[in-house]
């Protein structure tokens, strides 16, 4: 399925869902929007990662050299990319939980 399918797709569910209580009443419904919405977050702190971790890269040689301010933004870098770590486990758990509830 190609990008563009599968933003039409999305949108199609996402209109159908807007007009009707779709969602509040269709479990399996509401399971496979939240996993969509998931995924999607779990992308995004994928690329912060990258992001951090190739600014942290980029930085590292300077930190050799001795220069204090790039240390402590690493040390704020390693911390950032931690806690998107942290909440990408707990994104990956709730996608899990409703990978399994799916599959009954």
């Amino acid at each position: 399925m190609t990008d563009m399918e599968k933003k039409v797709m999305i949108r199609l569910c996402a209109k159908i869902v807007a007009e009707t209580d779709l969602y509040e009443t269709d479990k399996e419904v509401q399971n496979l929007i939240d996993w969509v919405c998931l995924s999607e977050q779990i992308k995004e702190n994928n690329n912060i990662i990258r992001n951090l971790t190739g600014e942290y890269k980029k930085i590292e040689p300077g930190y050799r050299e001795g220069v204090w301010e790039q240390l402590e933004r690493m040390k704020e870098l390693c911390k950032e990319r931690n806690n998107l770590y942290e909440k990408q486990n707990d994104l990956k758990g709730q996608k899990w939980r409703i990978e399994k509830s799916l599959e009954r």
